[in-house]
């Protein structure tokens, strides 16, 4: 089952910085969806993580076990898996969603899941007698959420939560499957034409190695501007 097969090995073939170059504008064609999956996933998750992870610490088990069953199945599935049942499956149901439209429920939806976890923590990781000074002066748990308590814990959530919009901006090939037109879909289409696979293949690496580095030196000045308050 583990063949390993090696005929003569070309170096030559490795990389076509010709057919690079003159695919690389329509290979960039798919980055405003691989984009906008990307950042509206995040937002989604961002959103629902953080009401899921208040009912995750809820003491109300009307809240606490369908947020924990949630979070359990999401983690506990693949994402592409999702993909499918969100585009090709839902439609036996007669629920039609675009294939970019199901990209940005499968990613919000699941990173939702590893979202609310951070926040938890972060949530958690705040000492107790901050909510007990609060109500000492009469705040109201909604206040004392939003003044007191969040602007400590996003200090603790940054470096994760980056790690998963990095990893939703990596995932977001996995679309091409459901016919999303992004990077990866479109470096698929010249390689089907060109049969030269490799370079393509190594062109979208290339091409996603810049967007993580730049979201990577966003997350280290966010790092910085909170760790001011320190």
């Amino acid at each position: 089952m583990l063949d390993l097969q090696i005929d003569e090995v070309q170096l030559g073939k490795l990389f076509d910085w010709q057919l690079a170059w003159e695919s690389l504008p329509f290979v960039l064609e798919g980055l405003p969806a691989t984009l906008i999956v990307a950042l509206f996933g995040m937002t989604l998750g961002l959103v629902f993580g953080f009401f899921l992870a208040l009912a995750r610490g809820s003491r109300q088990i009307v809240w606490r076990w369908p947020a924990r069953m949630y979070i359990s199945f999401m983690r506990g599935t693949p994402i592409l898996v999702f993909l499918f049942i969100l585009y090709a499956g839902l439609p036996m149901i007669g629920i039609k969603l675009s294939a970019i439209l199901a990209a940005i429920l499968a990613f919000g939806l699941n990173s939702a899941a590893y979202i609310a976890e951070i926040n938890r923590s972060s949530l958690n990781s705040i000492d107790s007698g901050q909510w007990e000074s609060a109500k000492a002066l009469n705040m109201g748990y909604w206040q004392t959420l939003i003044k007191v308590i969040l602007p400590q814990a996003i200090r603790t959530a940054i470096p994760p939560l980056s790690n998963v919009f990095l990893d939703i901006v990596k995932a977001t090939s996995l679309a091409a499957v459901i016919t999303v037109p992004e990077l990866f879909q479109k470096a698929q289409i010249v390689a089907g034409r060109t049969y030269d696979s490799l370079t393509m293949y190594i062109l979208v690496a290339l091409i996603y190695w810049p967007i993580c580095m730049i979201i990577s030196h966003f997350q280290d000045r966010l790092e910085a501007r909170y760790s001011r308050f320190i």
